[in-house]
């Protein structure tokens, strides 16, 4: 981040821990999300990566305030997402939106598409019937879609096209603030590129900042400026894409980067093994080259 940068979202020692065991005989808490801080300028993607189970989608639901911290704080434009009174989390849920990893379970299979893009304007008490109808149809010429097609529902549309709906209803708003959860990974291999060239498109032509949250490192590397990496609750290292990708410092952040499948998969490669005992599991980040970051 240079000084100039405006901060847009800062996240602050967040915690996310799980009780375990029967209610007599409890077991040491799951930290499903342990001590984990970062901050995303403006206009920036920034990338959250780590393999299943790790808790980027948990830290993800805790800056959204659709689970509740164990600890930490949560501040978007200047305000404390995670004290601020329903009020007030209302209005700002109009600048901080979600696109959700699955359409087809995101979705309500009842509704028809022009509704489902509306229902946030609905909720939010914003417009007449004719002006968000209006609206439901321009974002669906804004994602792709075809706008005669607004009373069809969810099952009438390819799993691409399920996508760009929930992407419509995540822009109903305008928000400023996207997060994008594994936005491509349940979709067709051929239609991941579509889809996210549209997001770097609607980021380009609505000045978007994203949080993109993913476990594909090729499409991290190829669009994200800043990558922070999580094993087990936990940022272990956080950089600058190109710099991560070039020379990673944690030993998770290598072998996580040794296990990306290659183009070629004739191509000789130096997958490497991680042994968690290398590592201290409760180490802080540290800064070991300028901007970037390693929990050694």
């Amino acid at each position: 981040m240079g000084e100039g940068d405006r901060l847009v979202l800062e996240v602050r020692h967040l915690a996310k821990h799980y009780a375990r065991g029967l209610l007599l005989r409890r077991g040491p808490a799951v930290r499903a999300v342990d001590d984990v801080s970062f901050a995303i300028t403006e206009g920036e993607t920034f990338g959250l990566v780590g393999e299943s189970g790790c808790g980027k989608t948990t830290t993800a639901r805790c800056i959204l305030r659709l689970v509740v911290p164990t600890a930490g704080e949560v501040w978007f434009r200047g305000e404390n997402v995670l004290t601020a009174s329903r009020a007030r989390l209302k209005a700002i849920r109009r600048n901080l939106q979600v696109i959700f990893q699955d359409p087809s379970t995101s979705l309500n299979p009842r509704m028809r598409a022009g509704a489902i893009v509306e229902e946030p304007l609905s909720i939010h008490g914003l417009a007449t019937p004719a002006a968000r109808r209006a609206r439901a149809e321009e974002l669906f010429g804004l994602v792709g879609l075809d706008p005669a097609r607004i009373d069809q529902r969810p099952h009438e549309f390819s799993g691409g096209e399920r996508q760009r709906i929930g992407i419509a209803r995540a822009l109903a708003l305008s928000p400023s603030f996207v997060v994008a959860d594994e936005p491509v990974s349940a979709l067709d291999v051929s239609v991941q590129a579509q889809v996210l060239n549209l997001l770097m498109d609607l980021q380009a032509r609505l000045g978007l900042t994203y949080l993109l949250i993913a476990h594909d490192l090729r499409l991290v590397r190829h669009v994200c400026s800043r990558v922070a990496v999580m094993y087990r609750g936990r940022l272990v290292e956080l950089a600058p894409a190109a710099a991560l990708f070039a020379a990673p410092h944690h030993p998770y952040t290598r072998a996580l980067l040794s296990a990306a499948p290659l183009p070629d998969p004739d191509a000789p490669r130096a997958r490497v093994v991680l042994s968690p005992g290398e590592f201290d599991p409760t180490a802080t980040l540290r800064e070991v080259a300028p901007g970037h970051w390693a929990a050694l």
